[in-house]
């Protein structure tokens, strides 16, 4: 668990530091339009569409952008994307998941490859990695929501499996069909949540060193800067010390 909360920090940090916001924004737009299109273009209909509005709200995503997105699937004048999981090993042996939408499967798939490559990993066949996580639903709440009894309290009685509450926050856990059931409940009790997402939680983590650490976060960084990917999902654990020169 704590591996986890760890590589969840170092995102957090990484991302408010983000010179390339527009390019989250962008990337959240697309799940929007994309979990619009495949379903209700009311989000209150579709549970997919709910949590990729409320990420993005999340992450500061303004409403005019959020309502183009979802305006862009009713028009019909949206893209067709393909969703691709992709699997790998990191430097150092560490598991990546990538997940992409894609209007081109080959061009993401030699993008990818190549990123992989040039990290001293490789790329693996679908199932390689992802054996190591499992698929669950993350609420997020910050410190300050309530105190972790309470925060517990709430969450088992909201249909969650457990929580991890620390100085940085509260991670609730669940099944990821129960995402929408328990970040609802959650809400009534406690407010808007800081995160609510679908996500990869390792089973088995990989220690790294700093040398490692920073050359799979060159790659992470170097595959997150591509229009096509999605998400990136490690592995990776470190010590408090390794985490401090990151």
């Amino acid at each position: 668990m704590a591996g986890h909360s760890k590589w969840a920090n170092i995102q957090h940090r990484k991302g408010r530091q983000d010179k390339l916001r527009s390019k989250l924004f962008s990337k959240l737009a697309k799940e929007i339009t994309v979990a619009a299109k495949m379903g209700d273009p009311d989000p209150d209909k579709n549970p997919r569409l709910r949590l990729a509005v409320k990420e993005a709200k999340s992450q500061s995503v303004p409403k005019d952008v959020i309502e183009r997105a979802i305006n862009k699937a009713v028009g019909g004048d949206a893209e067709s994307y393909d969703e691709i999981r992709y699997e790998g090993y990191g430097p150092n042996g560490v598991a990546v998941i990538v997940e992409t939408m894609t209007d081109n499967r080959n061009r993401t798939a030699s993008t990818v490859r190549s990123l992989f490559t040039k990290s001293g990993g490789n790329l693996a066949e679908t199932g390689a990695v992802s054996f190591m996580f499992e698929r669950k639903g993350l609420v997020v709440y910050p410190a300050d929501a309530t105190d972790a009894d309470t925060m517990f309290e709430h969450a088992i009685e909201a249909g969650a499996e457990d929580v991890d509450s620390s100085e940085d926050g509260h991670d609730i856990y669940c099944e990821d069909t129960s995402l929408n059931d328990v970040s609802n409940a959650l809400e009534a009790a406690l407010g808007e949540s800081e995160s609510t997402k679908l996500i990869w939680k390792p089973t088995t983590t990989t220690d790294l060193d700093l040398e490692g650490a920073e050359k799979l976060m060159r790659l992470i960084e170097n595959l997150e800067e591509d229009d096509d990917v999605q998400k990136v999902t490690t592995n990776m654990d470190v010590s408090d010390e390794v985490l401090a020169q990151l």
